[in-house]
């Protein structure tokens, strides 16, 4: 890899040769490539059932399971005291099709939906898949919510069936179980022969289960997965994706991530979203490879010897993570052999620039970061193995998905003339990010909710609410949140653009930016940092830093406010909560952030 310096961004492009990659990506020649896909080719990849048929479980366990990689690892389990527990392809099959019978001797149908309310635990994995082989629907949640979020979701899911453990039962569930009208069964992991009142003892009827036969022949269009993403307001959207999204599973498995069948795989998303089940369970386990799972949080020493032990290849991580390692100091990484280590990736939120060339340092790897939502149930824009990175970008579209930048009025709303969305043809234009419906993992809707299904779609576009731009070669560019993105002096500022800026001084080690109103400019951008050890807050930093951001982007975007804060809000899963700085800087209600999804 080298290093060129290119316009208009102030970070180096890096450049790749793919004949001195540790491997050949399976995306060499992007543009052929992506001229020439056809989703119909990549279907014919996958097994597939009789008659058109397909099962998500049967493409990623079964089919392997009855073929000569039966007796690879499909999952490693690594616990809190560092031991592995490894469960093949065969013994997955089996523990599976046992929980498919056990819903089947439930009387749960298909189309029924089973809850988790767990953490990377073995019985996750059992039920996302055994569900999924009895035609039920998998819905997780995320287990460090509280009992409003998990009832709620269970309501408006109508969710037949709950997996979760006894604490998080007697915490969450139980003192509200008689609102729960379609929840039928819960199922304790942990019950040890004495389940709590009014559940069941999940491991034993597991091991009671008779084997359940032949696997449900679905429809593409059945519904699979329902993934719940609340936004930052009103009630949380139930996004329905169905078992034909697995072709979207295996395409992105294979050109985004790069996986080939000898990798070693870890996807640090927690569980109950839904990266945890698109990339944690389904996309590494279709193209056959072993999964890492780390049963324990994140701790810097732990994550760089679990690296290490497992001979991790290919790393899909998110950049709150990155940036706590990138905190504890490249040194920490060269401590451990991460000889093994070919590609990185990250998920979850704009990934920053400094972040990617960090990785060279740590790694001698770049971070290559990808977009996509809840919504697209699958990765639509991503830096691949072979290609040149653009620090701060997102990269280019998948093969197979047209993305465009579809224009804004003065209002916000979309651009639409003749019932067709004006798109932007310039490049650096700032519009709302768009892509042409079609591909298989879109969502097929929210639940119940038809009419704000709808809306989603305008002038033949999915609207995806975050704000872009696409340079002259083609590489999108993230803004912000539609609602994040701050209006100054008539200039729209990203904030991620702006945090991305002062993360590059050698103080700070957060930064959360929001717009704040402004009498003349309508709104100024104020700054809240975090700062690294051995700095203290004062005026006269204050003014470097202010200082030093202007010098990189100018008077009109710089921040003219900044704030030293202890700690940033964030969610559970790292992301800043601009929406509670911002409530907190005006006065507002700050209202309940617990149901705050983790994704972009």
């Amino acid at each position: 890899m080298k290093v060129t310096t290119p316009a208009p961004t102030r970070w180096p492009v890096i450049t790749k040769d793919p004949a001195h990659l540790a491997v050949i990506p399976n995306l060499v020649d992007y543009d052929r490539t992506y001229a020439t896909f056809r989703w119909a080719d990549e279907q014919r990849t996958l097994a597939g059932l009789a008659d058109g048929r397909v099962n998500i479980a049967h493409e990623a366990v079964d089919r392997h399971a009855r073929g000569d990689r039966a007796g690879r690892d499909a999952l490693r389990f690594v616990r809190a005291d560092g031991s592995v527990r490894a469960v093949s392809f065969a013994q997955l099959a089996d523990e599976t099709d046992r929980f498919a019978s056990v819903l089947r001797r439930l009387g749960v149908q298909r189309g029924e939906r089973v809850f988790s309310l767990l953490g990377r635990a073995p019985a996750l994995y059992t039920t996302a898949l055994g569900t999924l082989k009895h035609g039920a629907v998998f819905c997780p949640l995320f287990s460090a919510f509280g009992p409003e979020p998990v009832c709620q979701r269970l309501e408006l899911g109508s969710g037949s069936v709950l997996v979760t453990t006894r604490s998080l039962y007697l915490k969450r569930v139980a003192d509200e179980r008689g609102r729960l009208h379609a929840l039928r069964h819960v199922l304790l992991v942990d019950a040890d022969g004495a389940p709590e009142p009014d559940t069941l003892d999940f491991a034993a009827l597991i091991a009671e289960a008779p084997p359940y036969g032949r696997i449900a022949a679905m429809d593409a269009e059945d519904m699979a997965l329902l993934h719940f993403t609340s936004g930052t307001t009103g009630r949380p959207k139930g996004a329905v994706h169905v078992h034909g999204a697995v072709t979207a599973h295996s395409a992105t498995g294979r050109y985004a991530l790069d996986l080939h069948p000898d990798d070693i795989y870890w996807c640090t998303a927690d569980p109950g979203w839904v990266t945890g089940t698109s990339y944690g369970i389904i996309a590494p386990l279709v193209h056959g490879v072993t999964t890492v799972v780390d049963e324990e949080e994140m701790e810097p020493e732990r994550w760089y010897g679990i690296l290490a032990e497992q001979h991790v290849t290919v790393w899909y991580t998110a950049p709150t993570a990155l940036r706590m390692l990138m905190k504890a100091g490249a040194d920490r990484a060269r401590e451990h052999d991460l000889s093994s280590l070919r590609f990185v990736a990250s998920v979850g939120e704009p990934l920053n620039p400094e972040v990617v060339v960090w990785g060279l340092e740590a790694f001698g790897l770049p971070v290559h970061d990808n977009w996509w939502q809840t919504e697209t149930g699958g990765i639509m824009i991503s830096n691949y193995a072979a290609m040149d990175i653009r620090p701060g970008s997102m990269g280019r579209p998948l093969p197979g998905i047209q993305a465009a930048i579809v224009a804004r009025d003065q209002t916000g709303s979309p651009v639409v003339r003749g019932g067709a969305a004006e798109l932007v043809t310039d490049p650096d234009v700032v519009g709302e990010l768009a892509l042409e419906p079609g591909w298989p993992s879109m969502f097929r809707g929210y639940l119940d909710e038809d009419e704000r299904y709808r809306r989603c779609f305008v002038g033949g576009w999915y609207l995806t609410g975050d704000l872009a731009r696409r340079d002259a070669d083609g590489w999108y560019w993230f803004v912000g949140r539609g609602d994040d993105v701050i209006k100054s002096a008539g200039h729209l500022i990203g904030p991620f653009e702006v945090e991305s800026c002062l993360l590059e001084h050698e103080a700070v080690a957060e930064a959360g930016v929001i717009g704040v109103p402004d009498d003349v400019a309508g709104e100024v951008v104020k700054a809240f940092i975090e700062l690294k050890p051995g700095y203290e807050a004062s005026d006269a930093l204050q003014r470097e830093l202010i200082g030093f951001a202007r010098k990189r982007l100018g008077t009109a975007v710089a921040p003219r406010r900044l704030e030293f804060v202890a700690a940033l809000p964030k969610t559970r899963s790292g992301k800043i909560l601009r929406r509670l700085l911002k409530a907190r800087e005006l006065g507002l209600p700050e209202g309940d952030t617990s149901t705050l999804e983790a994704g972009r």
